[in-house]
């Protein structure tokens, strides 16, 4: 599984928009996995498509054949699942990742055979398009972009925890953090990575177990990281109702289907402070944070609470 995320966040209207694309290969060849929602709308469509395409040199990926239900490289984003679902994106001004030797994964990126791996590649850029979103078309101009690739043979792990947030009052700020269950053969550790680019530009990853540790505690509705060193420690507090989640579909790839497997939240409340030996250098805050807590279990009792299939992925109680 090859998993490609964007993540538009438009801090004049609080507009939230995502889309995902993971290529997937089990044995009856490669498919996709498609994704697109929206906040405060509430809108949300999903769709498993045979066929899947990867660029072997640089960002990009492709699904749905000719119709082009998915395709995107690291200039432009579209998606048309319908005519009710559309998102056509220009990306420019890229804040890319400036650490040419890792990745954001770090150390974990040289390690051959576990089960995930996360990179977020793009830190900030401008996005400029239309959406179309059930019965509302939203235009975007200059809007915060975040992207962010993760892969794995197994698709996802078996309980993870993620998020992601711009919309502060600096604009070039961007923060990212993924963790979860890292396995390889019988080994299984506990991970979580923290990326933070700051408001002069410079852009702090904590994530190695023994000289930046991270530390987490989430459940569905809050998150609490607190990671240190190399002088740095960075404090993350966020929140968000888990009637307000999305239960987003993920890849089962040898199965050839999506399953409910992700509880989202597309704008929560965040804050942040950063601390260099001992001294406040910065904090911030956001409402439009992006909050996740994963898992095919723990998903699937999110539908049954909310009276819905536990084979299909929900949008907001609200937008049922």
């Amino acid at each position: 599984m090859e998993g490609y995320f964007w993540r538009i966040t438009d801090p004049d209207t609080g507009r939230v928009v995502i889309a995902l694309c993971g290529a997937n290969t089990g044995p009856d060849g490669p498919w996709s996995t498609i994704g697109l929602a929206s906040w405060p709308t509430g809108f949300l469509q999903t769709a498993a498509v045979d066929g899947s395409w990867t660029d072997p040199d640089r960002l990009g990926v492709r699904a749905g054949g000719a119709q082009r239900a998915f395709d995107a490289s690291a200039q432009h984003l579209h998606v048309d699942l319908g005519s009710q679902a559309q998102l056509d994106l220009q990306l420019n001004d890229p804040l890319l990742w400036p650490h040419r030797a890792l990745g954001g994964s770090s150390v974990f990126q040289l390690v051959p055979g576990l089960n995930q791996y996360w990179h977020p590649w793009l830190l900030g850029g401008k996005a400029s398009g239309t959406a179309v979103l059930g019965g509302t078309t939203w235009e975007f101009h200059d809007a915060q972009v975040y992207g962010e690739k993760n892969w794995g043979r197994e698709g996802f792990p078996e309980s993870w925890w993620w998020g992601q947030a711009q919309g502060f009052a600096e604009s070039g700020v961007c923060l990212a953090f993924a963790g979860g269950l890292v396995t390889t053969g019988r080994l299984t550790v506990e991970v979580t990575a923290l990326v933070l680019r700051m408001p002069d530009g410079r852009v702090l990853r904590l994530s190695n177990p023994v000289v930046s540790p991270v530390r987490t505690r989430t459940d569905d509705e809050h998150w609490r990281l607190s990671g240190r060193g190399y002088g740095w420690r960075i404090e993350v507090e966020a929140s968000a109702p888990l009637d307000a989640a999305f239960v987003l579909p993920v890849p089962l790839p040898s199965k050839h289907r999506n399953a409910p497997g992700d509880l989202e939240h597309l704008a929560g409340d965040l804050e942040v402070t950063v601390h260099r030996h001992g001294r406040l250098v910065w904090e911030g805050a956001t409402k439009l944070a992006a909050l996740e807590h994963g898992g095919l279990e723990h998903a699937k009792q999110e539908l049954r609470r909310r009276g819905l299939d536990d084979t299909l992925p929900s949008a907001p109680p609200f937008q049922r």
